[in-house]
């Protein structure tokens, strides 16, 4: 039923729950049967998951030559994830777990599907932990990029969510929710600063006044990042790096005309976040499930790692080809998907489509109710 989202994104599936729904009252109101006008409806959305299913049947999912991701989903709680104590513990625990794809004190980890045994995969490449993973300024803590190096293969990378600090001059430092990317030397290759932050967590509008409301740990705001970008590492097709909440707004996940589209096109992307504040509740799966529908809009594949899960890999048809749950500690080993070669509509013209839709059908609406307003009948012409 997701498959329209490739056409015209999730406001436009959001117009054919509507229209669906509508309908019948519709065409109830204007006379006609109450069974035709249900039947018409659920005619419609069969027609919709009949195209799915067309759409998916020849769909086969290919993986990028070369490519072993590992994601390492520590579970780590909210209540303990910044205390000065236990800071080293947690960058400890990641590291084993990259280390060790059995995961902590040998428990399987969830591999291709979280039903399926434990299966012997090869060594990783690249290996992908969660926002904020490294509760410190990474860039700041030498001794702690040579431990990590540790856990990082030797010709790939390991990339990791921490904090990054930009000193200004003659003002406050500028704090960023940052990507990093550390190579097996140690060597921090690239950054990307998350540009989407989150009203009352990250920052806290009319600081002066509502500071009081801010939800997370400091005083402070972080700073935007300059916007979407697209990162090419070693031994990886490019990608859009997405931190948390970056992944739900369709069609602001890669570099739109200005903003840093002088490289390539993104061949997938990566989400990394922390869903820890919701614990166990809707909130982690509803963030996945908005998450699905990028890879479906954009025809590309979608990489989640998420400190407390779901951590997950999908296909550009917004297939989960591995997953880790809820709650869960340990590690996926899975391959990078190949994006759909041919550009959707969603990816060339956004949610021009859906508005445009969304237009015709008020004017529609906008009609009948005229010709109800003076007698006419709606089928009138």
């Amino acid at each position: 039923m997701i498959q329209p989202a490739s056409m015209f994104g999730v406001f436009g599936l959001s117009l054919v729950t509507v229209w669906a729904a509508a309908t019948p009252a519709a065409l109830v109101g204007a006379g006609r049967r109450p069974w035709l006008a249900s039947a018409f409806a659920a005619a419609f959305l069969a027609g919709v998951w009949g195209g799915g299913l067309w759409r998916l049947a020849g769909a086969e999912t290919a993986f990028a030559p070369g490519v072993h991701l590992r994601l390492v989903q520590p579970n780590i709680a909210q209540a303990d994830k910044w205390r000065p104590g236990l800071r080293a513990s947690h960058v400890t625990r990641q590291i084993e777990l990259s280390l060790n794809p059995k995961g902590l004190n040998g428990a399987p980890a969830a591999l291709q599907n979280q039903d399926a045994d434990y299966v012997p995969a090869p060594e990783p490449t690249h290996v992908i932990w969660a926002e904020t993973a490294v509760p410190y300024v990474l860039g700041r803590e030498p001794v702690l990029l040579r431990a990590l190096s540790h856990a990082t293969p030797i010709a790939g990378a390991l990339m990791t969510g921490s904090l990054r600090i930009e000193d200004t001059p003659g003002g406050p430092p500028r704090v960023y929710n940052s990507l990093y990317v550390v190579e097996a030397s140690g060597r921090v290759a690239l950054t990307y600063d998350k540009h989407h932050l989150v009203p009352f967590g990250e920052y806290v509008p009319f600081q002066d006044w509502l500071g009081f409301l801010k939800i997370t740990q400091g005083r402070g705001n972080f700073t935007p990042g300059p916007g979407p970008r697209v990162l090419e590492v070693k031994g990886l097709p490019p990608f859009s790096p997405l931190i948390c909440y970056e992944v739900i707004f369709p069609h602001a996940v890669l570099p739109t005309a200005g903003e840093n589209v002088d490289g390539p096109r993104a061949r997938w992307l990566l989400n990394i976040t922390n869903d820890a504040w919701f614990g166990v509740s809707p909130g982690p799966y509803q963030h996945l499930a908005a998450a699905r529908l990028r890879s479906v809009e954009e025809g590309l594949p979608l990489v989640r790692v998420a400190n407390t899960g779901i951590s997950a890999v999908i296909d550009p048809w917004g297939r989960t080809v591995a997953a880790l749950g809820l709650g869960k500690a340990g590690a996926i080993d899975a391959g990078l998907p190949e994006p759909i070669e041919a550009r959707t509509l969603f990816s060339r013209v956004g949610n021009a489509l859906a508005l445009v839709l969304a237009g015709l059908f008020a004017a529609l609406g906008y009609l009948a109710q005229r010709r109800a307003e003076t007698g006419e009948s709606p089928s009138a012409a």
